[in-house]
């Protein structure tokens, strides 16, 4: 699955799972442009880029910020001279939006606010924003990282899994618009991942003071065929595949990549 010649741009691209993909397609050939909100971490990212000898840039953007986005994609035409891959990897929880230490009915209209515009808003408008340059190629291909929360609605994340489901339905939208409005070669697709360790779900997953599963961490577990949490390389295939000519007839589409989770009823 070779990308030799491609532009991509991956949002979020400074977190646990947006890195490893940043890498994954510069080992592809891509030039990528990694694009967060912390310069610390996107510049520790497209280091690590350019010293395995690929080609990286950084950019600092809120992906909830139209006008952020629009100075952004300046930056990176500028350089690059087109986008060929959108991978749409920001998103994330955040404790005050979760059940638990607070009940449902006492969760901040604000933490539900930022969730929710975080991974549904953080989704469409960067789609919007780079969508745009690919409407006018003709060409190009947007890859939305869902969540396992999306299909099957998980305690506590109510939030969350919500506003993924949305993502779920904005890709399907996505892929039917930019195919009948500008071009065939233009696919909108999804990753749903399973259960990962990041920095927005450690504290449900292992207990802070013993390092062992909690309650929830075990049954996540116990309900996963193969028998363990994803690591974040467990993703590189379907995002290559999907970001590739290799999946050229493959547009609407949400793939599971969760351990087997989805098929498991628990009996």
């Amino acid at each position: 699955m070779d990308l030799t010649g491609k532009t991509a741009v991956v949002t979020g691209g400074s977190g646990v799972l947006g890195s490893v993909m940043c890498r994954a397609l510069a080992d592809a050939g891509a030039q990528v442009a990694v694009l967060a909100t912390t310069r610390e971490k996107i510049d520790a990212v497209v280091n690590t880029i350019l010293d395995a000898r690929g080609m990286a840039m950084g950019v600092t953007a809120d992906v909830t910020d139209h006008t952020a986005l629009q100075t952004a994609a300046d930056v990176i035409m500028s350089a690059f001279g087109r986008v060929d891959i959108l991978v749409n990897a920001a998103g994330g929880n955040r404790p005050d939006a979760t059940t638990g230490a607070l009940s449902l009915f006492d969760l901040p209209e604000t933490a539900i606010d930022s969730v929710m515009a975080l991974n549904f808003k953080g989704t469409l408008i960067p789609s919007q924003v780079f969508g745009k340059i690919m409407a006018a190629q003709k060409s190009g291909t947007i890859i939305n990282i869902s969540s396992m929360a999306s299909m099957r609605p998980l305690t506590r994340v109510s939030a969350y899994a919500a506003a993924k489901a949305a993502v779920n339905n904005l890709t399907q939208w996505l892929a039917v618009h930019f195919a009948k409005e500008y071009s065939t070669a233009i696919r909108v697709n999804a990753i749903a991942p399973g259960f990962f360790v990041g920095d927005q779900n450690r504290y449900l997953l292992y207990d802070e003071k013993t390092g062992d599963l909690t309650p929830r961490g075990q049954a996540i577990i116990d309900h996963t065929p193969l028998g363990r949490f994803g690591d974040a390389e467990d993703l590189i295939g379907t995002l290559l595949w999907l970001a590739s000519d290799d999946s050229r007839f493959v547009t609407g589409i949400v793939v599971p990549v969760d351990g087997g989770f989805s098929a498991f009823s628990g009996v």
